[in-house]
């Protein structure tokens, strides 16, 4: 189990990244001048860079990694190859030495976690980019979980971001307005910043936990707030099976639809209702009981919406309900997604809603383990790149988009059958 890198060995890393992107960019660029095949030289530079830009994140806790996972997810930005490298950061998070973590705990809570807590369990219960988590058992007998914040990760945010928006641009690696890209950073950078606040992360986890009271099959823990600090947070442990689990063969239909749909309709709820939505989709943040409930951990990344936002999204959706082209182009251009001087062919449009929406018009569960809507959408990836300039994304929308393309892909995972199109006609202001 490592111990964090110094500062100065973090930044000669990032730093040794980045000149490896651009240069590989520059020999890139001559190759193709050369003769080269332009296609496949640069497609093998973007994948390479991809890889490398993945490799040097997943050394490194904290923001850079961090980032490097949300960026995973964000194709409007970056060629397939880099996000195609960047998803396995999802997965790679080795924890740290007790060690280090004992002393965290001693410097914000004032004592070591042996004092603390009746009984701690140094070996971690689970480990993730900014943090990782350990099983105790406070005083008075009850069960906890303690996360706890790797050292450094604070004072290292602003440089990492830097360094990895300028790995990206001096590689060429971004598919957008090289202005659009800061713009996105910046909304990543204000919303880290919060999540590495765990007395905001606390507050977030009441907020949630009072409105998901009146929802008796949402488990949100409860914060434990004498053994909570700015880097140290402490929950009532809410057991559960991994979400992953309910992919697996033998699994009843049953359970795995009532869990998705569960999940489908919790986020719907947070939106429209609360107008507060849990921003981290990564499959390790859930989990689900026999029963069919289903329990939400890890409230650092939380997004807030306010009604003229909302109202730009029921536009989107109520256009796509009616197939109302112009309207929908409108829609996309007043949120800001599309530039104001585009319109989008009704051919193309049957197209883009045959392959995105279709759930939206399935009056029966939609069936997210469907292989042909995969097809389609990777269909759909030539037309979009002949029109790149055509898009732009919107920054207070990443954790949105980031939102629901996560639980896209756990409800693929979970093979799971969900009513979506009654689940929004319950939530959302459209008609039909």
């Amino acid at each position: 189990m490592p111990k964090p890198p110094s500062r100065g060995k973090r930044l000669f890393k990032l730093a040794s990244m980045t000149a490896s992107v651009a240069g590989g960019y520059a020999k890139s660029k001559v190759k193709r001048a050369l003769g080269s095949d332009a296609e496949e030289e640069e497609r093998s530079f973007r994948k390479a860079s991809g890889e490398r830009i993945a490799s040097t994140l997943g050394e490194l806790k904290g923001a850079a990694m961090k980032v490097g996972q949300i960026a995973s997810a964000a194709k409007e930005l970056f060629p397939d190859e880099v996000t195609e490298a960047l998803t396995k950061l999802q997965r790679e998070a080795p924890p740290m030495e007790y060690e280090v973590i004992a002393e965290v705990i001693e410097s914000e809570l004032g004592a070591p976690p042996e004092v603390l807590f009746q009984s701690f369990d140094p070996e971690p219960f689970a480990a993730a980019s900014i943090g990782q988590v350990h099983r105790a058992r406070t005083d008075d007998g009850r069960e906890v979980v303690c996360k706890v914040q790797y050292p450094g990760v604070d004072s290292a945010l602003d440089s990492d971001l830097q360094q990895v928006k300028l790995a990206l641009k001096l590689g060429g690696l971004v598919k957008v307005d090289k202005r659009m890209v800061d713009a996105t950073f910046a909304e990543l950078r204000e919303r880290m910043h919060e999540e590495l606040d765990y007395c905001n992360e606390a507050d977030n986890v009441r907020a949630f936990r009072a409105f998901h009271a009146p929802h008796d099959k949402v488990v949100v823990p409860d914060v434990v707030g004498e053994r909570s600090a700015k880097r140290v947070l402490t929950l009532t442990y809410e057991p559960g099976h991994a979400l992953h689990d309910l992919g697996r063969d033998g699994v009843d239909q049953s359970l795995r639809d009532e869990v998705g749909t569960l999940l489908a309709d919790m986020l719907t709820r947070q939106l429209y209702e609360n107008r507060l939505i849990h921003g981290d989709p990564n499959p390790g943040n859930f989990a689900y009981r026999d029963d069919g409930t289903l329990v939400v951990y890890d409230f650092g990344c939380v997004k807030a919406f306010d009604e003229p936002t909302l109202a730009k999204f029921d536009a989107i959706l109520q256009a796509a309900f009616e197939r109302d082209y112009a309207g929908l182009d409108r829609a996309l251009i007043d949120v800001g997604r599309m530039k104001s001087d585009k319109s989008i062919d009704p051919a193309d449009y049957d197209r883009w809603l045959a392959a995105l929406a279709e759930p939206l018009y399935s009056h029966e569960p939609f069936d997210y383990t469907d292989a042909e809507m995969g097809k389609r959408v990777k269909a759909l990836v030539p037309w979009v790149m002949k029109r790149a300039h055509w898009w732009d994304p919107v920054p207070e929308m990443t954790i949105l988009d980031r939102a629901v393309g996560g639980m896209y892909d756990n409800l693929r995972e979970m093979k799971a059958r969900v009513p979506v199109r009654d689940i929004l006609l319950r939530h959302v202001g459209v008609e039909t």
